[in-house]
């Protein structure tokens, strides 16, 4: 295992509402995000497709045959075994992440932006899901759903970056980056309630998690129009902005106890992946 985390390297938000949890806890979250991230920086290297093919499908078979002198294998296997994470989950975060280790890429269809998005991201809110001890099935659809809102958020941020890769998300035009972030929110939305479920001492840091990446988010929709966007560089939340933000999840925290509804009222916004997926046999 890395002298330093990869969670605290790579994604500064995450880590920030990382300092919330219990330490054990932000260990174990931090071990999940490390496999993503090692199978993530093979996809995203400068080096040839057919190299990075191939170290993918090193890491892919290394994984699936335990070979646990890789602490990063060793440690996610511990994470799937203590939390019984579906092996299904695992296999379509590793499916998305495969999808990327191509020469170009264009989605053209709402439900293939989804899918990846679920595969890539979703899983991921699943997986940490299970790891917080979440159980109810209508809240880890709820999980699915803030793990897509924030992989839209990300598309969303990073559409000339992802260019320069030779990925096309969505296209490099302001209205469907607004339409991409609006998409967004509505998984954002669905994510809220079942938070309840979520124990007590795990809770706030996913409600800071969620307000702090959400607000990426508000800041690329400021820029009003693509000229605006691309001047910008990478948007990103400031430590200042991360400080009112974990102090307006106190706010959602109250609201989260005063609040009635209940998550079995959520019409989680699945249908499409559902067409390719059974999140049946995920959850």
């Amino acid at each position: 295992m890395p002298g330093q985390s990869y969670l605290s390297i790579y994604a500064k938000s995450f880590n920030w509402a990382g300092f919330f949890l219990p330490k054990k806890t932000y260990l174990k979250c931090s071990a999940l995000y490390d496999f993503c991230r090692v199978a993530d920086n093979i996809a995203d290297s400068n080096e040839s497709i057919k190299l990075k093919k191939i170290k993918f499908l090193n890491f892919q078979n290394n994984f699936n045959n335990k070979k646990f002198n890789d602490p990063i294998i060793k440690n996610m296997w511990q994470l799937i075994n203590e939390f019984d994470i579906p092996m299904k989950v695992v296999h379509d975060l590793l499916d998305g992440i495969n999808s990327d280790i191509q020469q170009s890429i264009k989605l053209h269809k709402k439900k293939d932006l989804l899918l990846y998005s679920y595969r890539v991201a979703g899983t991921v809110g699943l997986m940490m899901a299970k790891i917080l001890r979440v159980n109810k099935k209508v809240s880890l659809k709820s999980a699915i759903d803030l793990g897509i809102a924030m992989q839209l958020t990300n598309i969303s941020r990073d559409v000339v970056e992802d260019l320069n890769f030779g990925r096309s998300y969505i296209g490099l035009n302001f209205e469907e980056i607004r339409s991409t972030i609006k998409l967004s929110e509505s998984y954002y939305k669905n994510s809220f309630y079942s938070i309840k479920e979520i124990p007590f001492a795990f809770r706030f840091a996913i409600l800071v998690a969620r307000r702090v990446y959400r607000k990426i988010g508000y800041k690329i929709l400021k820029k009003q129009n693509l000229e605006n966007y691309k001047k910008s560089g990478k948007i990103y939340v400031t430590n200042i902005e991360k400080i009112v933000e974990t102090f307006c999840s106190v706010y959602d925290l109250i609201k989260l106890f005063l609040i009635n509804k209940s998550d079995n009222d959520i019409q989680h916004n699945h249908s499409l992946i559902r067409k390719e997926i059974n999140l049946d046999e995920r959850i």
